[in-house]
């Protein structure tokens, strides 16, 4: 629809990847045609990408859908949301109540967290259906991270995060922030922070099988070879107690297991870890020497040390160091965010501890890690005849079947289910194999706030955007759409979606008013409903998370805490603050400390010792970030599908010489898994030994809507894989660091 009616600027926060930066929109009538960063936002002070930049193009995209699709005669055709809510209600809420909750899978996707909606309802949708049959996009990203956290702190989002601003040596491993801008650490501008830190004197070290835009910023480039982040991380630890250069500080007094530690890494010499790493064992000891005499120091990790075999030991070792230098929970080291949604900090002591395993999936029997299964095994859960077997699925913005392991098994499963509902704005990869497609509006009809990200931000602040565009005729916000599934589910098809809202807030301020540690203890929880503002239920929902917490008005018991109207008086964000220490306060373990070596990852370490004497493979594959990319979200957008934004396999020059392959030419990468044939890059930005793919392409399917992302396809990476390959802790699937073999196509 072309622009009409004069324009005028809306500010809002982009939700397009992890950095949350505030953006100024240009907007004709109902159209977005601009977008520019926003100097006055309190957390990102101007700062863009190309992302950002393409949000009118994204928010305008002719391929997404506007009315709902439902299946009739094996086809999709358009309908209305009546129809199509009807037509679940009718097929679903059968099946659960002739064979029970776990035949019904939920997928969560990633754009999940970039959402309000996408954190407020699937809570309560799973609540009302129950199945121990989750997964999400955490198995194929950061899962060990929260398992080693949960491990070690007794919280699974406990998660530190590097204090960009005050840190004299940043450790980087398997972390691109220069192209991804950041991920479990929310942090605008981390370019700009990390030059910052470099002209104040500070250190960057970066890990990483390839010479990335941040690795070429680095004082120091370590070209491990892929998957063996543990094995560094463990010799650094060694170095740190075999020197006496171990040191807490303020921690000492809540560390459970030193000395057992130090026992359990013993056989992690620099020289014994130094062949598998393909890294010097004096280059090993100078950093962890350098690490332990930084005035201050933060060891961060990503995706490229999470996705591999080791990658909860890795996660795990990360903040172990972060311990032993005394680094961790003080400025200029790594600091646990206190979001303005979180609880309000109580009193230390003792928790609940964290637990793995507590079900296991039906086929193979793998073990539940924080209420969910790894993805990789939805296909088989699927596909396996029995009691307990997945009939329906219910993906809320997930696109598994590009994302996952094996997608064209996955699209086959799903095409076999009795029923399906996809909350997807596209007909993708995945949301073709559904039933029922409901698309959400553009983001610029919905309002915004980061529930998750405020959570591993590098700075304590609060921003809301509301909606920036009225909700076109004919659409339904997603809140509603995930309100009414829900409702669907639960037997009350029909019901005013309002009425979840209503419930969430009873039941929370039933629970604050009985709680004596509540600033709202022993008052009326009618009358606080009452005092709640906001035009919907979700900005009531998210005034009562502002009150009740960590910053909040308590209900009036402090005249100057936040509210959501104090918050949308101030339209570019509200600054809470530095990082802080937080430890004791957070620990939830069973001993309320910090236990450094728990059972778990004791019973783990054997596998990495054999890593030790491993012959390596000669070849393996890692996969890449690129900015103008967001796994498979943004490929149909025109300006960022092109350019640097390519899906090509990259090879050494070395490499390229010894297999026969020419630049430009076809080449194939084959496994015991799958086979690909792919573009050839050669660049010496990849080390030798190690080919490197971008993941989340694939769009050559039939039947998607998505006619830019479909003309550019590109090839994907995880056709090479079966889903085996899993870091055991996490159920994580191992996407990078698995061997290949690669020859002239």
């Amino acid at each position: 629809m072309p622009p009409s009616g004069p324009a005028r600027t809306a500010l809002r926060v982009c939700p397009l990847c992890e950095a949350t930066c505030g953006l100024i929109l240009t907007i004709e009538g109902t159209t977005v045609t601009g977008a520019r960063g926003d100097r006055d936002d309190i957390f990102s002070k101007g700062f863009i990408c190309p992302k950002g930049a393409s949000f009118g193009e994204l928010d305008a995209d002719p391929d997404r859908l506007r009315t709902p699709l439902i299946r009739e005669n094996g086809e999709l055709r358009e309908a209305g949301w009546d129809e199509a809510f009807d037509l679940i209600a009718a097929r679903l809420r059968p099946l659960i109540e002739e064979h029970g909750t776990a035949v019904v899978g939920a997928v969560l996707g990633n754009p999940n967290v970039h959402t309000m909606a996408g954190v407020l309802y699937p809570p309560v949708l799973l609540g009302i259906l129950r199945t121990p049959n989750l997964f999400t996009a955490s198995t194929l990203d950061q899962m060990p991270k929260h398992v080693s956290s949960g491990l070690l702190f007794g919280d699974a989002f406990a998660i530190p995060v590097p204090d960009l601003d005050n840190t004299s040596h940043l450790l980087l491993l398997g972390a691109n922030p220069l192209d991804s801008n950041g991920s479990l650490c929310t942090a605008p501008d981390f370019p700009g922070k990390l030059k910052a830190m470099r002209g104040r004197g500070g250190t960057l070290t970066v890990v990483d099988p390839r010479r990335t835009r941040t690795a070429r910023l680095a004082d120091r480039h370590l070209a491990i070879r892929p998957g063996t982040d543990a094995l560094l991380l463990a010799a650094l630890v060694h170095v740190l107690f075999e020197e006496g250069l171990t040191d807490p500080g303020a921690l000492t007094d809540h560390l459970e297991g030193l000395d057992e530690l130090r026992a359990a890494t013993a056989d992690f010499t620099p020289d014994a870890v130094a062949a598998a790493c393909d890294l010097d064992a004096g280059e090993i000891r100078t950093l962890a020497r350098e690490l332990a005499a930084a005035p201050a120091a933060a060891v961060y990790g990503r995706i490229g040390s999470c996705t591999v075999e080791y990658g909860t030991l890795a996660s795990w070792l990360i903040d172990v160091l972060n311990v032993l230098t005394g680094n961790l929970d003080r400025p200029g080291g790594a600091l646990f965010p206190l979001s303005a949604t979180d609880n309000a900090p109580r009193p230390a002591g003792p928790g609940k501890g964290f637990a793995l395993g507590r079900w296991a999936s039906r086929v193979g029997g793998h073990p539940e890690v924080r209420g969910e299964l790894p993805i990789a095994v939805l296909a088989e859960e699927i596909e396996t005849p029995g009691d307990g077997r997945i009939r329906a699925v219910i993906a809320v913005a997930a696109n598994p079947v590009l994302s996952a392991p094996d997608g064209r098994r996955l699209g086959r499963a799903l095409d076999s289910l009795d029923f399906m509902v996809s909350v997807d704005p596209y007909l993708n990869e995945t949301s073709l194999h559904a039933d029922v497609v409901l698309p959400p509006p553009p983001p610029s009809q919905s309002a915004h706030f980061d529930f998750v990200f405020n959570g591993f931000a590098v700075r304590n602040q609060a921003r809301y955007s509301p909606p920036a565009v009225p909700l076109a005729a004919g659409s339904m916000d997603e809140c509603e759409i995930l309100a009414r599934l829900a409702l669907a589910l639960g037997g009350m098809h029909g019901a005013d979606p309002s009425a979840i809202d209503d419930q969430v807030i009873e039941d929370t301020l039933t629970k604050a008013v009985d709680d004596p540690l509540s600033p709202v203890h022993g008052r009326d929880p009618k009358e606080l409903a009452a005092a709640l503002t906001g035009a919907d239920g979700p900005e009531r929902r998210l005034d009562l998370m502002l009150r009740l917490g960590p910053y909040g008005d308590g209900f009036g018991a402090d005249p100057a805490g936040l509210t959501l109207a104090r918050l949308a008086d101030r339209p570019h964000g509200i600054d809470l603050g530095p990082l802080k220490p937080r430890l004791p306060g957070i620990l939830k373990t069973r001993s309320g400390r910090v236990e450094l070596l728990p059972g778990p990852i004791a019973a783990d370490l054997p596998r990495l010792r054999a890593a030790l004497t491993e012959v390596p493979a000669s070849l393996v594959l890692v996969g890449r970030r690129h900015l103008r990319s967001n796994n498979s979200w943004m490929h149909n957008v025109p300006t960022l599908n092109g350019g640097s934004n390519s899906c090509t396999v990259q090879v050494h020059p070395a490499d390229a010489e010894r297999l026969g392959l020419a630049d430009g030419g076809q080449a194939r990468i084959t496994t015991e898994a799958g086979e690909i044939t792919i573009p050839v890059e050669i660049t010496d930005t990849v080390r030798a030994g190690v080919v490197s793919v971008p993941h989340g392409w694939g769009h050559d399917r039939p039947g998607t809507r998505m006619a830019v992302a479909h003309a550019r396809p590109g090839v994907n990476v995880n056709q090479l894989l079966d889903g085996s390959r899993r870091d055991p802790l996490s159920g994580t699937s191992v996407l990078n660091g698995f061997p290949v073999e690669l020859a002239p196509a």
